[in-house]
């Protein structure tokens, strides 16, 4: 069923005294892809200051913006209204010899090369390895996330945006971001090109209309089986008409929803707050 949702994603920095100077780029304006449609989106800035929007390498839209004046606080909100559709039937599977052979030359090859994100020992390759043996793409896709998501047990705050994938998996717990870039470098070791995906979650599968909830930013993956298909590995199901896809990258460092300098003393991190309503 097609869903309606409106997005309000806060973003609020405190200096510990006030910046001379700051200059940001965000990542939070919703896309227009196959199956999701942005009817509305826009991203203000108090102190107010000129913005200015392109699309990254990876085809996320960017807004960037500077304050060149001294301030205490610096507010990024974005606010969006997106249409959104339940995700196609899964279409057959390529060979995993066709995938290998149309890597190479294309753009693809982006898609399997390791970061510092997503670089596992062999062991965890060995592991995705087992789990993959005589599956199909799809299959495959499945598969691993599961194994991922029985290892890592999803706990908010048990690691940082620092933290690797090598990391959570020792730790036995991590988040969503973690248990993507988990599936992400199995999936490219067994040869299956995959990218990260940072958006939005409705918290609620069955939302009431026009009630506000409070949710949070989301990561999942997509792996490339003659299109890219998204699997949420957190929940271990298939990307559909709850997740609002944002950005697209090797990792959470090609999708930061907020990075930037300033020059100033050190502060605390940011506070943000997201909020879903259902109009549809």
């Amino acid at each position: 069923m097609v869903r309606r949702l409106r997005i309000k994603h806060t973003t609020r920095v405190a200096y510990a005294q006030p910046a001379a100077s700051s200059h940001n780029e965000v990542r939070m304006t919703p896309l227009t892809l196959p199956g999701q449609t942005t009817l509305d989106a826009r991203v203000l800035v108090n102190p107010s200051t000129p913005t200015w929007s392109y699309w990254d390498y990876w085809g996320t839209q960017v807004t960037g913006f500077d304050l060149i004046d001294p301030h205490s606080t610096l507010t990024i909100t974005a606010s969006s209204l997106v249409e959104t559709a339940p995700p196609e039937p899964l279409s057959d599977a390529p060979g995993w010899a066709e995938i290998a052979a149309a890597t190479p030359d294309s753009r693809l090859l982006e898609y399997l090369t390791p970061t510092s994100r997503t670089t596992l020992p062999a062991d965890l390759l060995d592991k995705a390895r087992e789990a993959a043996d005589g599956l199909d793409v799809h299959e495959t896709a499945v598969a691993v996330s599961s194994m991922v998501a029985d290892h890592v047990s999803y706990v908010p705050g048990a690691t940082g945006v620092h933290t690797s994938a090598s990391e959570a998996w020792d730790q036995g717990a991590g988040v969503c971001q973690d248990i993507a870039h988990l599936t992400l470098g199995m999936l490219r070791g067994l040869g299956l090109p995959a990218r990260y995906i940072s958006g939005y979650l409705h918290p609620e599968r069955e939302a009431e209309l026009y009630r506000p909830v409070a949710g949070q930013s989301h990561a999942w993956i997509e792996y490339w089986a003659g299109d890219w298909t998204g699997y949420d590995p957190t929940n271990r199901v298939r990307a559909d008409e709850s997740h609002v896809v944002v950005g697209r990258g090797r990792d959470y460092d090609d999708v930061t929803p907020h990075k930037g300098i300033y020059r100033g003393v050190p502060g605390g991190p940011p506070e943000v707050t997201i909020e879903f309503t259902r109009v549809a």
